[in-house]
């Protein structure tokens, strides 16, 4: 027994003396033995490796600035496939009171092997220009010059920033392998910080405690991660970043003159402090203004369902979405009234006052994008969003509306919603609730067809999507209709025409289109080979993931998709054998595919459907989804032969 606990102190003393000796915050001395490496250790086919990565956050405690550093050194291996390292985007906030980021220093240089010396390169400032990403962003861009396979480049920079709250997500775990990488926060002792660490991954070294640092006491955080493998990313899902390891810094109290300050820690916290803020509460707690505004066919109507549809449709069609996201009103409803132009919070905030101001229980839900990231539930905080929904509340059932989006309807909201929960904010309390999207989305897919004899085939072609599949569209295509009309030839590599595209009187979205095509058919003597879904069938798996699962499938929303595929073959040509039909379910009914080919006079109807209950699944059901996908894969690529009689 005392041997067992000798060697279990003699571990313990071990790991303390590793934490003590290990030094944070000291960048190696370059050397010409990074130039010499010719493949990662930890991934021999990683097109890139970093070599050296940390980000230091330190509060000032004398100007009361956050000083956020950043140094990186990486090694390219294939400078075709490492895009994401070739240029070097520094992105700086400002607020809508006037304070802003700024950079305070930039060090780059690129370095190659040359005649067997190091060859320096420093990045010229001449290659720095800025844009704007939105109002409240400006990003500092820098080209890094004399890339080749074998370069190291090293950069470092500073920012001085006020914005001390809520500290940006750093996420551990990249698409390229790490050596080393490293998170330091340091902050003065009279001001506290809640540290939210979530993922799969330990640090290697780390250090968390007090210390007296840069002429102060000083709270430190420090952890250290050595040889991380690249992040594998999956199909099927919403945001591959919800499951890397990440960390994320979010002010919790303040001690300034024998003054005790605290931020938001509860749930019921957040909703205290936004009920009362300027440019959220103060929104749609006043009803004046929104009740003046409706038309009288809106105040007249007695069905408290019927009228919170018509006061959303009336939000959606007046006002426009600036596709700037945050619950927060960027000018507020009575500037929005003016401009008829706004950000979530001042679209989805109006649209709640105006129920209100009908009687009509409604309450803002804070929403975390699909694009933000998951809200830890276990880690209250404001930080978790940048979104707001608007929800009404008749009888014992909530219906959700988002007027961001005109194509939306109740309950049909867009993608970047659905991601799992949201905070509602009741007049009295907060709740956290589940947002599953269970109103399904149908996509059907229609050809009719001709061959004629020389083996051309010609038709027409319709796609329509309902549900929040045709949302997605109808975004796409008013964000570029050129570029959505060009998918149709790139996704079927066929010859389309007199293509168009409209939203229907019940809200789906419909392209029609003629096409004709010459490589359809395989003419092999007196044979015509050809698929009977045309270019419609499934050329692979999508579910071909070799390794184990291991993450949700998403799909936001319950789909049914249809094809439908009519075809008229020529005079004087009979049918062989016709492929074989096949139906395949799950024992839940969760899944399931059907696909038949008859023959109906002179014409061939092929019928292919898949249908998915649900608008996500836990991973434990990715071989049933490998198994279904395969049979789609295998059926649809039978081909069927006409015959010259």
């Amino acid at each position: 027994m005392r041997k067992t606990l000798l060697v279990f102190c003699l571990c313990l003393m071990c790991q303390i003396f590793n934490a003590q000796k290990h030094e944070f915050l000291k960048m190696p001395k370059f050397s010409i033995d990074d130039l010499n490496k010719a493949k990662s250790a930890i991934d021999e086919k990683a097109p890139a490796e970093i070599l050296y990565r940390s980000i230091h956050y330190r509060v000032d405690p004398y100007n009361g600035q956050l000083i956020k550093k950043y140094a990186y050194r990486i090694k390219i291996y294939d400078k075709d496939k490492s895009e994401d390292w070739l240029n070097l985007d520094i992105h700086l906030q400002e607020n809508k009171s006037g304070s802003r980021e700024t950079l305070t220093s930039v060090k780059a240089n690129v370095y190659n092997l040359e005649e067997g010396k190091i060859a320096e390169t420093k990045v010229d400032k001449s290659s720095k220009f800025k844009s704007k990403e939105n109002k409240y962003v400006t990003i500092n861009k820098f080209a890094f010059p004399n890339i080749k396979n074998g370069s190291v480049i090293e950069y470092q920079y500073e920012v001085s920033s006020p914005f001390m709250y809520e500290l940006p997500i750093i996420y551990v775990e990249l698409d390229t392998p790490s050596i080393y990488t490293e998170y330091v926060l340091d902050s003065p002792t009279n001001m506290s910080y809640h540290i939210d660490f979530t993922g799969s991954l330990t640090p290697k070294h780390q250090k968390v405690g007090e210390d007296f640092l840069y002429g102060a006491d000083a709270k430190t955080y420090r952890f250290a991660f050595e040889n991380l493998k690249a992040f594998k990313s999956e199909k099927f899902v919403k945001n591959n970043d919800n499951y890397r390891t990440k960390i994320r810094a979010e002010l919790h109290s303040t001690f300034f003159n024998n003054g005790l300050k605290t931020y938001t820690s509860t749930w019921e916290d957040i909703r205290k402090t936004l009920w009362e803020h300027d440019e959220f509460g103060m929104q749609y707690k006043k009803d004046k203004l929104a009740k003046d505004m409706l038309p009288k066919s809106i105040l007249e109507e007695k069905d408290e369902l019927k009228k919170a549809n018509l006061i959303f449709d009336f939000v959606k069609t007046s006002y426009t979405w600036n596709n700037t996201t945050g619950f927060y009103t960027e000018n507020g409803i009575k500037e929005l009234a003016k401009t008829k132009t706004g950000n979530t919070g001042d679209l989805n905030l109006m649209l709640i006052n105006m129920l209100r101001s009908q009687g009509i229980k409604a309450y803002p839900i804070l929403i975390s994008t699909v694009k933000n990231g998951m809200v830890n539930l276990t880690f209250p905080n404001i930080g978790n969003f940048d979104y707001v929904i608007a929800a009404a509340e008749l009888g014992k059932t909530i219906y959700l509306f988002d007027a961001t989006s005109k194509q939306s309807k109740e309950g049909i909201l867009p993608g970047r919603v659905w991601n799992s929960n949201g905070l509602l904010l009741r007049d009295d309390k907060a709740e956290v609730i589940s947002l599953n999207n269970i109103k399904p989305s149908y996509s059907s897919h229609t050809t009719k067809a001709k061959i004629h004899d020389d083996g051309t085939v010609t038709g027409e072609y319709q796609d329509q999507d309902e549900g929040l599949l045709a949302l997605n569209a109808k975004e796409d295509f008013d964000e570029n209709p050129e570029k959505y009309t060009k998918q149709y030839k790139e996704n079927f590599s066929v010859d389309f025409s007199d293509i168009n595209s409209r939203v229907l009187d019940d809200g789906e979205f419909r392209s029609t289109m003629r096409f004709t095509s010459n490589n359809m058919i395989d003419n092999l003597g007196k044979r015509k080979i050809i698929n009977p879904l045309l270019f419609l069938h499934q050329t692979s798996n999508d579910f071909d993931q070799q390794e184990e699962r291991k993450y949700m499938i998403d799909f936001i929303s319950p789909i049914s998709k249809t094809k439908i595929v009519e075809i008229e073959i020529p005079e004087g040509y009979e049918i062989a054998e016709l492929p074989k039909s096949k139906k395949i379910i799950t024992d839940d009914k969760e899944i399931s595919y059907s696909y038949t080919v008859e023959r109906k006079g002179n014409k061939i109807l092929t019928i292919s459907e898949f249908q998915i209950a649900s608008a996500d699944y836990p991973k434990e059901y990715y071989p049933a989804f490998k198994q279904i996908w395969k049979v789609i894969s295998d059926s649809e690529n039978q081909v069927m032969s006409l015959i010259k009689k």
